[in-house]
């Protein structure tokens, strides 16, 4: 159970740190520092995409239109972090 526990707290940080790659690339791209015609930054783009785009166009149903700020991934972020903490608080003392 201890492993499982562990197993999951990794997943979801790894989640986070793919939330953030994919911030960070589609910045990259806006500004014109990477070129999405490259295969290579486009397999990454289409890899961090798939990851997260299911859940932050969920978000986004929820949300106002904010023209062209899109806070969508910090929500998620902000989700994850709350599950995280409900883990360590709540699940990490029933089974330690």
């Amino acid at each position: 159970m201890i492993a499982i526990f562990y197993l999951v707290l990794q997943i979801l940080k790894l989640y986070s740190y793919v939330v953030i790659a994919n911030v960070v690339a589609s910045w990259l791209i806006a500004f014109n520092i990477l070129n999405s015609q490259n295969r290579f930054v486009y397999s990454i783009l289409e890899l961090t995409y798939r990851l997260t785009d299911p859940f932050l166009n969920r978000i986004r149903r929820f949300l106002p239109n904010l023209g062209t700020l899109d806070i969508s991934p910090i929500i998620l972020l902000l989700l994850i972090w709350f599950v995280e903490m409900c883990m360590k608080l709540y699940i990490a003392p029933m089974i330690f």
